[in-house]
Parts: C-alpha cells; structure tokens; sequence
C-alpha cells in the first residue's frame, strides 16, 4: 500500500484508527476456549465488528509466538481472513525485529514474502544494514522505533550527545538517508506529547505510529494538535481498550462500538487539524 492509498482511506473513513490485536489467551472470554482456535476467532469476531472504525491492524506477534505453532498458525490465519474481507486494511506485523543483514532479511522474506504484510516494526538499534534488508520490498513499510512510551525509554532515547542532540532524535535525522516518507514510518509513543513537535522538525511528511492512547492514557488531542500533517501522517494504535472492552459474550460488540468512539474524535481532530496544516 502506498502512502497516498493509505491517506486515501483516512480520508474516507474519517479515521487514522489502528486496532492492536494483542489477543491473550488469558485475557479472552472463556466461551472461546472451546473453539479449536480461539485466538482465531477472538480476533474475527473483534476485525468484523472493528472494520468500519478503522485503516489498519497491528497483530503484536509475542502474544502468538507465546503459544509456539498453534499460536502462529492464528497469527497467519488472522492476516489471511483481513486480506480476504477487508484487503484495504493496511496490516502490521508489530514484531520489533533487527538484527545483521542476512538475519534481518530472513525476516523480511517471512514477513514480506511469505505473510504479504503491509509493515513490520523494526528497532533500528543496529544500524542501517539490520534495516535495509527491510527495504527492498516497494510498497512495504519499515517502522523504526523512535521515541516510545514507556518508562524505560528514558535510559536511552532521551540522552543527549556532547552537542545536545538525543539519541531518538539521531536515529530520525540518520535513518530518513535510508528510505524516504514512502517506506519509512516511525514509532513515536503517545505520552510524549509536545515532543511530537521536535519529532516533525526533522521529519516532518513521515507518517507516525502512535501506540499509548486509551489504556496508557496517551492524549489523542495532543497527539493531533502536534504530530498531525498535511496527509494526516498519523496511525494512532488502540490495543485494550478496544479488544478488551468487554470480557464478556459481548466482547466484539463492545469492541466495535470502542473503535466507532475513536473513530468519532478522530473524525473531529481531522476537521480541526487537517484543515489547519492544509
């Protein structure tokens, strides 16, 4: 998917919602332990009633990897049904990869060759020749860790060189050499706020995405007010407080009716600052 088909769809849904299936068999309702996959057909029932609300799905692949074949067996079938039923959904494995060149490449094959993802997640730790492997895919997607949520991120990313630059500002000014705003996306954690300022200095036509609103209280406003471009360049992420928005037989039901909320802000937040920055 190219960047303008992806904004193309933002502007038709009136949504840059990305719906996180980090599905735990521990946290699904228990009526679905019957089923011979019930991660499955959690996530069917959680894509069907979410589609209408959202551009794309991020299957976070330690919750399938967890539970060895059977639990990749549901990540590959997932995939399969939301290019089946709904193929105008950009898909992301989040997968945190990066390693040297010729392992990063097995897992772009896997991941590009074999599943037909749209992007993965990659940690840019290594450098570029863990990342360009990644990059020989037209119309794939790299998205390079940048500035996260969490608290540890501290350690790192925020420490500065002796001329005062920060590390994740480093990795954007370096890494947008590698590919430009057509393959390359950027992780930057919804809880930074004003700092989405700094992030569009160096890239400004990039598109983020945005993990940490809803359940790690990450503010969508803020996000818009500074992160938000002239093509939207926002992919803000909703994982728990969708898919877990009941525990109950009306799980997806609740789910989809999380997502059409999200959407609904997200609908107001374009008209505010789409407008503004066109």
């Amino acid at each position: 998917m190219t960047k303008q088909q992806l904004f193309e769809q933002i502007q038709k849904k009136q949504s840059f919602l990305c719906v996180g299936l980090d599905s735990d068999i521990k946290k699904i309702p228990e009526h679905l332990l019957d089923n011979d996959d019930p991660l499955y057909t959690f996530n069917k029932a959680i894509i069907d009633t979410t589609a209408p609300y959202c551009v794309a799905y991020k299957p976070n692949l330690a919750f399938y990897e967890s539970m060895g074949v059977k639990g990749w067996l549901s990540f590959e079938k997932t995939v399969a049904y939301i290019r089946q039923r709904y193929p105008q959904h950009f898909i992301i494995a989040d997968a945190k990869r990066g390693d040297i060149g010729n392992t990063s490449e097995m897992y772009a094959r896997s991941f590009f060759d074999h599943i037909k993802l749209d992007a993965v997640t990659v940690a840019p730790y290594m450098g570029a020749d863990s990342v360009k492997p990644f990059l020989l895919y037209p119309e794939r997607w790299v998205i390079l860790l940048a500035l996260t949520s969490n608290e540890g991120s501290r350690d790192f990313q925020l420490s500065t060189d002796e001329k005062g630059e920060r590390l994740f500002e480093k990795v954007l000014r370096i890494s947008r050499e590698w590919a430009d705003d057509e393959q390359i996306m950027y992780v930057v954690g919804a809880t930074r706020g004003q700092l989405f300022e700094d992030v569009r200095k160096i890239i400004p036509d990039h598109f983020l995405l945005v993990p940490g609103v809803g359940a790690q209280g990450g503010s969508l406003e803020e996000v818009c007010r500074h992160g938000m471009n002239r093509q939207c360049g926002l992919l803000v992420n909703s994982s728990r407080g969708i898919i877990y928005a009941s525990h109950d037989e009306d799980y997806a039901k609740a789910a989809g009716e999380e997502a059409h909320m999200l959407q609904q802000e997200m609908k107001e937040m374009l008209g505010k600052y789409l407008v503004a920055k066109g």
